[in-house]
């Protein structure tokens, strides 16, 4: 008995031996099956146990393959993750799995993921992209961040910020907009995960890297959010605008725009671009203060968003405004830690990480500088947004010009007038950053001052 059916009685003939020996292997197999006996139960039986045996063995296999490559450790065998599984390790998401942010839930979501992953095998072998980020095809969803977090809260973790979850997931906003930095601290958007420094990274680089404030939501996030919200738009809509911009495709839209530019003969230079964010960021800031107010539909004031916004005591003191030059000096990275400009931009600047590597996240001592000071004032959005305007106590022109010598007496009193105005002309060279005012010193004092006192 042959282990399929009865057994035949071999051919003799050397005539059919020769034919045999001619037919190909899988005609030979198809016919090796049609001559199975079907009908016998004994047959039945083994064809039942070799497709269990080789379901096991399929699914067993297959099971392996997926729980292998669902592993945080499968994903740093890649030499081009490192910057992301660095930081992975060193959030507070380290121990989850990958997959659990970046695959939706469901065994068809899983296995369509796994096939269009091959792509980053082909790049893998092929030539992997310089800088790793996410499409909007791979963007991390609600459902995902819903598996673990409750989106019924309306204070954060940290206890200042009021924040209605609820409200933003059902108006389809996806919590990368805000969230964007917890596991990978924002690195492709920082510019710090590129080929030329990926083999910097580790463990241990990646804690100086997880910096809070890119760990936390970016207040210029939801300010610049609220503002296309108050102009009547939906940018979330778009998931491009909560994931961090592709190099590639923001060079050839940029590529696009100069050619369309130029066809129209109006090409925007980048110093345009530059002054229109400026002046945008210190409507909003004056709005945040207070001092512009309109008819919105989310308030730009910062107790909207802070549960407690304590103004330090030294800022209720009579005429703050205009005496607060000596704190500035004295205290001026105790000033930054609300008035950064940072702060309330949504664009992050990019860094160099053999810069961070060397500093780390560690914060420095400050030692009062007045030129430091000074400069602050000038590039600052939120100090510019004051210091842009004409002084009261300047009243006319021509009164103040014949009677500021008296306010103008010592060197401290000269180092408030150089906050705004330079005591020489300006090179066009210089690498010093412009007074607000092209209105300077020598420009009349061509002599220099009497009593001869230098900033």
């Amino acid at each position: 008995m042959a282990f399929w059916g009865r057994e035949k009685k071999k051919e003799t003939d050397p005539e059919l031996i020769e034919e045999e020996k001619n037919i190909g292997l899988l005609k030979r197999l198809w016919q090796k099956v049609r001559n199975i006996d079907w009908k016998d139960p004994v047959t039945r039986w083994k064809m039942m146990f070799i497709s269990l045996m080789a379901l096991i063995v399929v699914g067993g296999g297959g099971y392996g393959v997926l729980a292998m490559t669902n592993s945080p450790t499968f994903c740093a065998s890649c030499h081009e993750m490192a910057p992301e599984y660095s930081t992975f390790t060193a959030s507070a998401h380290n121990n989850i799995t990958c997959v659990q942010c970046h695959i939706k839930p469901g065994t068809i979501n899983m296995l369509t993921h796994k096939m269009k992953s091959m792509k980053e095998v082909y790049y893998h072998v092929t030539g992997v992209p310089n800088q790793i980020v996410q499409t909007e095809h791979e963007a991390v969803s609600n459902e995902n961040c819903l598996q673990c977090h409750s989106k019924n809260r309306i204070v954060t973790a940290s206890g200042d910020l009021k924040v209605n979850h609820k409200k933003h997931i059902e108006k389809d906003i996806p919590c990368i907009t805000c969230h964007a930095g917890v596991v990978h601290a924002k690195i492709a958007a920082r510019g710090i995960n590129t080929e030329e420094v990926r083999g910097d990274y580790t463990k241990e680089t990646a804690q100086k890297i997880m910096e809070k404030k890119y760990m936390a939501p970016n207040m210029g996030t939801c300010i610049d959010c609220h503002d296309k919200v108050n102009n009547g738009e939906e940018p979330w809509k778009d998931i491009t605008y909560s994931i961090p911009p592709n190099p590639e495709e923001m060079e050839k839209k940029l590529q696009i725009n100069e050619k369309k530019a130029e066809a129209k003969e109006t090409l925007i230079t980048g110093e345009a671009i530059a002054s229109d964010h400026d002046e945008k960021t210190q409507k909003l800031i004056l709005e945040a203060i207070g001092k512009q107010k309109k008819n919105v539909k989310i308030s730009m004031a910062c107790g909207n968003c802070h549960k407690s916004t304590s103004i330090p005591n030294n800022h209720k003191v009579a005429n703050w405004n205009n005496n607060h030059g000596v704190t500035a000096v004295a205290e001026l990275d105790k000033c930054m830690e609300c008035h950064q400009d940072s702060k309330w931009k949504r664009d992050i600047p990019k860094e160099d990480i053999i810069t961070l590597l060397k500093m780390g996240n560690e914060k420095r001592k400050y030692t009062p500088n007045i030129t430091l000071a000074k400069e602050e004032s000038r590039i600052n959005k939120f100090c510019a947004a004051c210091h842009s305007d004409r002084p009261d106590n300047h009243g006319n022109s021509d009164q103040w010009l014949t009677a500021h010598a008296s306010k103008a007496k010592t060197s401290d009193q000269k180092a408030q007038c150089f906050i705004c105005h330079d005591q020489k002309k300006p090179k066009a060279d210089s690498p010093e950053t412009l007074a607000p005012t092209d209105v300077y010193c020598q420009y009349c004092h061509r002599t220099g001052f009497k009593d001869d006192i230098k900033n």
